[in-house]
């Protein structure tokens, strides 16, 4: 499969509103309705100075999109969505190994990028593990679905450090004091 990641025109409103609109996006927040993206699209949100939009194109056919965002942040983020018909071949981790290159090699001043993602969404939790990023946090009850329910939030992130050396620096989640012999304050009796 030949994948490319060509940079949103001018002219892509529509084209954005049919990808996004077109399709459930079970593990994304907020929904994206047609005149929505076109508004956001001729406001230049999807391509301008904090944000850059790119179509993940394979084998000829626009089977994503990867929008990275918060460039004027030392630590920039990005989305990525994968159509239902593409998943489960690679484009994910392609996709996620192209703009950690992309965007360490662009913004020479970045030294981490992160990703967050629903508990519940293996499949992205796994590209994060595959393409170097490290869990770095779990927040809990912090992604609501427009059903209501409320998910658990992981974010992960990738070090310059760690993508130019090729090891993966996990963060200390033992570093909290030892306080066994204090006395509990978390609930009143």
């Amino acid at each position: 499969m030949r994948i490319e990641f060509l940079r949103i025109s001018a002219d892509d409103g529509e084209s954005l509103a049919d990808f996004l609109a077109g399709e459930e996006w079970p593990y994304h927040a907020g929904t994206q309705d047609r005149e929505t993206v076109r508004r956001r699209a001729a406001d230049g949100l999807y391509d301008d100075d904090e944000t850059r939009t790119f179509w993940v194109v394979a084998d000829g056919e626009r089977a994503g999109l990867v929008r990275l965002q918060d460039f004027a942040d030392d630590t920039p983020m990005f989305d990525l969505r994968v159509r239902k018909a593409w998943q489960g071949r690679g484009i994910g981790t392609e996709a996620v190994a192209w703009l950690t290159g992309y965007l360490f090699t662009e913004l020479p001043e970045v030294m981490r990028i992160e990703g967050t993602t629903r508990q519940d969404n293996h499949a992205m939790r796994a590209v994060f593990r595959k393409s170097g990023y490290a869990k770095e946090s779990h927040y809990r009850k912090a992604w609501p679905a427009p059903d209501g329910t409320c998910y658990d939030a992981v974010g992960y992130a990738i070090l310059r450090c760690d993508w130019v050396s090729g090891s993966v620096t996990p963060p200390d989640w033992h570093d909290e004091p030892d306080l066994t012999s204090a006395p509990s304050s978390a609930a009143p009796s």
